[in-house]
């Protein structure tokens, strides 16, 4: 579903990703690792069109994409979940989701039932603003938007990040459920490391805006994994 090779990104006169290669399947969670300041974050900006990769190829579902803008790239699929989940506070819950319409056609615009089985607080807080919500909660509700989409690659950047542990549960069962289903890439930016590790397909670690280790994740020695995301 995602190739990349070779990817360069610029802020300015500054490089951020140096040649990143990086490779998602549908049917796979394809993780991440690698400590702060690192690039991940830019490389899943770079997928999904908010700031665009200087060089290399980037190409979905066999189509090179690179240059497209974000709202051409959600069309063709790509779904990402930001770090910090940039809900919209003075919006409903259920206007929240409903921004996922934006890059549907008319017909498909609705939300599915199977949105409010997966997360059933959205179901009963649907009329509360997003801003009324926990962080747990307006986690759960940035990916349930990213749902709506229909994605084909779905990018989630630190999905755990200040949850508390049930929710954690909660937002890992999801993402293996999504797995299972066999009809999306999944690409986790993740430093939870057991969280990451114990959803992970194929890992690739990252350091100073390269990537300095990949592999699947049964091929790969864990502590090896460990030592290379250490501070």
């Amino acid at each position: 579903m995602l190739e990349l090779k070779d990817i360069t990104l610029h802020y300015g006169a500054s490089q951020i990703l140096h040649g990143i290669d990086l490779a998602a399947e549908t049917g796979q969670i394809t993780c991440v690792m690698g400590t702060n300041g690192v690039g991940k974050t830019s490389l899943l900006k770079a997928i999904a069109g908010t700031h665009k990769a200087s060089g290399g190829s980037y190409r979905l579902d066999g189509a090179e994409v690179r240059g497209l803008s974000a709202h051409a790239l959600a069309r063709r699929g790509v779904a990402s979940v930001p770090q910090g989940r940039e809900i919209f506070p003075l919006l409903t819950v259920r206007e929240n989701l409903e921004i996922g319409y934006a890059c549907l056609p008319r017909a498909e615009r609705r939300v599915p039932d199977e949105i409010y089985e997966l997360f059933p607080v959205l179901a009963e807080m649907e009329a509360r603003r997003g801003g009324d919500l926990s962080g747990g909660q307006q986690q759960q509700l940035a990916i349930a938007r990213a749902l709506v989409t229909k994605p084909k690659l779905l990018l989630l950047d630190e999905p755990t990040e200040g949850i508390q542990p049930n929710i954690i549960q909660q937002i890992g069962k999801v993402i293996g459920y999504l797995k299972d289903r066999g009809e999306m890439a999944i690409v986790l930016v993740e430093q939870y490391f057991d969280f990451a590790y114990g959803l992970a397909d194929h890992i690739y670690v990252m350091r100073r805006g390269e990537v300095v280790l990949d592999g699947a994740r049964d091929a790969l020695s864990k502590d090896d994994i460990l030592e290379r995301v250490s501070v």
